[in-house]
């Protein structure tokens, strides 16, 4: 079980569109960071690179699913009817 610093909304990040990263001020100097990436994937925790303190972040996670659809991997049945036709 993880014992967070705080909670903190998505809105209150910085958002870098080149990194596509989301950064909030920590304590010690530094910056919480959380990528699109890992929002778009369920994560929730921010970390800070120079100390031990994480973050919750609060978001809606429906608006960060991502929209990329991967089909199904054809069965050998499928393979072959396609190979006959």
């Amino acid at each position: 079980m993880s014992v967070f610093h705080d909670e903190v909304e998505i809105e209150d990040f910085e958002y870098d569109e080149e990194t596509e990263t989301y950064y909030f001020p920590c304590p010690c100097g530094d910056r919480f960071a959380i990528t699109k990436e890992d929002l778009e994937n369920g994560e929730e925790v921010a970390t800070c690179p120079s100390c031990s303190l994480i973050v919750r972040v609060v978001y809606d996670k429906e608006q960060f699913v991502c929209g990329e659809t991967v089909d199904a991997p054809m069965t050998s049945e499928a393979k072959l009817e396609v190979a006959q036709t």
